[in-house]
């Protein structure tokens, strides 16, 4: 008889028996349990899945900070998204641009084509290329799957071996918080580093003056100045900011990038809010509704046996949805001004219709390509 044995199971769980019988059937049953509950696959969606998760992930930002009821700003950032939309890798997703109605500078790119700028964001910067660098960004976030690729590598979220998200509300409920909890606290250095590499060449290609990304990071820079050793503010920290500027400065040199529009006047005429310093910002309590949602639930306590292993290898569905202005906002380095800035009440989306022609006559009239 064996009288202790230990399993372990792929993922680096490790299930003791004690005093179990050694019989063949015993055994095999076990082993039947063990190989069923290894059959787990990262997350794999089809591009109609992901358009269904990025509109539950914009839902919750569009709640959380509000939409800017504001028709001609929201049409203008718009246009300027799609006119570097189309001559991304993936033009023909249904991009959508959404202004937020928060002081905060910020913005957040969530999977299928939804781009959020904060008001506070624009209120910040100087000229259509600096929009379109911060835009451009965004973008390929959303082309090369960052989000996803966040799930995957942290295994986050896993799937069964037969399991897909269509029609699964509990799992794509899962998908939907760590989405959020990643695009919220910021990606990765490597992510970071991807989008302002790919980001500059994209609005180049359009015709806008590359620098305009690190126009943003250079007012990031002065804005924050005054933040302390916790810095403040949208990609405070992944990497640090000199560094990406540097970067992409040897980058637009080697690589002759040399496109000339700012479109500085179009920009000011149509962008009226005004800056607020980060130490002003109206901010909400940490811990409120609007900061961090509902109370944690009480985590559920492991079933014994073999019911409760399968459970163990996924994140549970009693995982807190929110706390991730508190705890992933830590984790980008944004100081209280920003991760807990007051948003507008009003999520609905402004309806705005951009046509291929009008996109067209835009960047006509802006000097684009």
């Amino acid at each position: 008889m064996i009288r202790r044995a230990i399993v372990t199971i792929a993922t680096g769980v490790a299930l003791t028996l004690t005093n179990a019988p050694a019989g063949a059937e015993q055994l095999g049953k076990l082993g039947g349990a063990l190989k069923k509950a290894q059959q787990f696959k990262d997350v794999e969606m089809t591009d109609a899945e992901e358009a269904q998760l990025g509109a539950q992930v914009s839902q919750r930002i569009r709640a959380r900070y509000g939409v800017v009821q504001n028709q001609a700003a929201q049409k203008y950032v718009a246009l300027v998204g799609m006119a570097l939309a189309q001559s991304s890798s993936k033009p023909a997703l249904a991009w959508k641009f959404i202004v937020l109605d928060t002081d905060a500078v910020n913005a957040f790119a969530a999977p299928g084509g939804f781009i959020h700028v904060t008001k506070g964001a624009l209120a910040n910067l100087e000229n259509e290329s600096e929009l379109a660098g911060l835009l451009g960004h965004e973008i390929v976030h959303i082309t090369d799957k960052h989000t996803i690729r966040a799930i995957q590598k942290g295994k986050l979220v896993q799937m069964g071996a037969d399991e897909t998200a269509a029609g699964n509300s509990a799992l794509m409920g899962k998908l939907v918080d760590k989405a959020y909890e990643v695009i919220e606290g910021g990606f990765g250095r490597g992510e970071e580093l991807e989008a302002d590499e790919k980001g500059i060449v994209l609005a180049n290609t359009v015709g806008y003056e590359p620098r305009g990304m690190n126009g943003f990071l250079n007012m990031l820079v002065e804005r924050n100045k005054d933040a302390g050793p916790v810095k403040n503010g949208l990609f405070a920290s992944h990497p640090e900011t000199k560094e990406r500027v540097d970067k992409m400065t040897r980058q637009i040199a080697s690589a002759k990038l040399i496109s000339t529009a700012t479109v500085a006047g179009r920009y000011t005429a149509t962008i009226t809010f005004k800056p607020v310093a980060a130490a002003e910002i109206a901010t909400i309590e940490a811990g409120s509704s609007g900061a961090a949602g509902p109370a944690p639930k009480k985590a559920e306590q492991p079933k014994k046996g073999l019911g409760g292993l399968a459970g163990r290898l996924r994140p549970s569905g009693g995982e807190q949805k929110s706390a991730q202005v508190t705890g992933s906002g830590a984790g980008r380095g944004a100081n209280g001004e920003d991760r807990l800035a007051k948003g507008g009440a009003n999520p609905g989306i402004v309806a705005v219709t951009v046509s291929a022609a009008e996109v067209t006559a835009f960047k006509k009239a802006g000097g684009l390509k």
